[in-house]
């Protein structure tokens, strides 16, 4: 073991320890904070070009799995309903896994698959390093054929256990409608669930990248599964919808526009709903629309109740 990968491990082992801690205490402030930090780190390594990284292919993407493991445990931390979710006995089958990731070789112990590649940046940097490529004629996505390839799937979580009396919802989401969607590159959408305060209620998800562009419509048709009953959603929460696409010359994933829903608007059938300009206000004080076109993000809701 190189020394620099020994410190990695040494440091991410008492990150995660301090995370454990904390949240076996019930500070669980601490422990998010805690497992949030890590979770970029272990994503920052994950996302490493192979000549800057002390780690192989296959071990980068155990890292990849484990900080999304940490974020669903974050999510679920702040969620009211503490029974959901990942569980801190679930983060704890991660430690041996993390302390030994040079010769683990073992079947990874959940069903997770890690959040789409991206490299990770600080709040407000993307806006610094954007220079609205977004509006220029052509690009490097012009041309490009309307299917795209397979790809890894996305985040995507199956539908919580049905409860007497309780109301599930998932959301179909069908396409988006953009001026330039056919130079839109491995477009994905990240789905998020958040109280007034921009906090998550549920864990975040990600579709897999969009099965093909259309005209001015990138399609998805892809089902979200919303982790939370619908009447344990606190007052005043909003679904958010965060459009992403691929920039090859900047070499990141960026937010392009992002939609959302309030509570008032859950019931079944299709919808429509605004695009808005980035960044993505969680708060929803700033509000400036992408586009005086009728271009939208469109939507199927259903509801499930026993």
């Amino acid at each position: 073991m190189s020394e620099a990968a020994r410190s990695h491990l040494q440091r991410w082992g008492a990150s995660f320890r301090k995370g454990t801690d904390f949240d076996s205490w019930g500070q669980l402030v601490e422990a998010i904070d805690e497992y949030q930090i890590l979770a970029r780190h272990l994503q920052k390594e994950a996302q490493s070009q192979p000549n800057n990284s002390e780690f192989t292919e296959d071990q980068k993407k155990i890292l990849a799995k484990i900080a999304t493991c940490l974020e669903l445990r974050s999510a679920a931390l702040q969620s009211t309903q503490s029974q959901e979710g990942f569980k801190l006995e679930d983060v704890k089958k991660l430690e041996p896994i993390l302390k030994n990731i040079l010769t683990y070789n073992k079947e990874f112990p959940f069903d997770i698959q890690p959040v789409p590649p991206r490299k990770i940046l600080a709040p407000g940097e993307e806006e610094d390093l954007e220079f609205e490529e977004d509006d220029e004629e052509g690009g490097a996505g012009a041309g490009s054929p309307d299917t795209f390839p397979a790809r890894v799937p996305g985040t995507l979580l199956p539908r919580l256990p049905s409860e007497p009396g309780m109301t599930l919802l998932t959301i179909k989401i069908e396409k988006i409608g953009l001026k330039d969607a056919g130079q839109c590159i491995d477009p994905y959408i990240t789905v998020s669930v958040k109280d007034l305060n921009g906090i998550d209620l549920t864990p975040v998800q990600d579709t897999p990248v969009a099965s093909r562009k259309e005209d001015t419509y990138v399609h998805f048709n892809v089902d979200i599964e919303i982790q939370k009953h619908v009447e344990k959603l606190t007052k005043g929460a909003a679904i958010f919808f965060e459009f992403k696409h691929y920039k090859p010359k900047k070499r990141f994933t960026s937010t392009k526009c992002f939609a959302f829903m309030e509570m008032d608007e859950i019931k079944p059938g299709p919808m429509v709903i605004e695009l808005y300009k980035k960044p993505t206000d969680f708060k929803r004080k700033k509000l400036q629309l992408l586009t005086k076109k009728p271009l939208y993000l469109h939507l199927h809701q259903t509801l499930h109740k026993e």
